[in-house]
């Protein structure tokens, strides 16, 4: 079994800076991929980030440039540095993990069999 617990989120103004943090701890193969998703009030849930074991990023198009994941595969966990913040990236914020992939992680929910509860990200203007 896999847990994965997020921590970090907060409330900021726009323009303002937060990071979030994911720690997993169980049975996790170190070279699983990891991700972040988030979800706003009435959307569904999308892909932000996500990261190969050999620290390989991949973004989505409205966050690049502002957002950054890292990992420590050490022990593990992943990180997201959020600069630049908008309104609009007020969402949940879900860590996300698979170990059927360790390259070319997919950015789709349903690919990813464990999941944090969650931490919440509010940006105001």
């Amino acid at each position: 079994q896999v847990q994965l617990m997020e921590s970090g989120g907060g409330s900021v103004q726009a323009g303002g800076s937060l990071r979030l943090s994911c720690a997993a701890s169980g049975a996790m193969d170190r070279r699983s991929c990891m991700a972040w998703f988030r979800q706003a009030p009435g959307k569904e849930r999308e892909g932000v980030a996500t990261v190969e074991y050999d620290g390989s990023t991949y973004y989505a198009r409205s966050v690049h440039g502002r957002l950054t994941i890292s990992r420590d595969n050490a022990k593990p966990s992943i990180d997201l540095q959020m600069n630049s913040l908008k309104p609009e990236d007020t969402a949940m914020y879900y860590c996300a993990a698979d170990h059927r992939w360790t390259t070319g992680c997919p950015m789709v929910e349903e690919e990813y069999s464990y999941w944090g509860r969650g931490t919440q990200v509010t940006v105001s203007s």
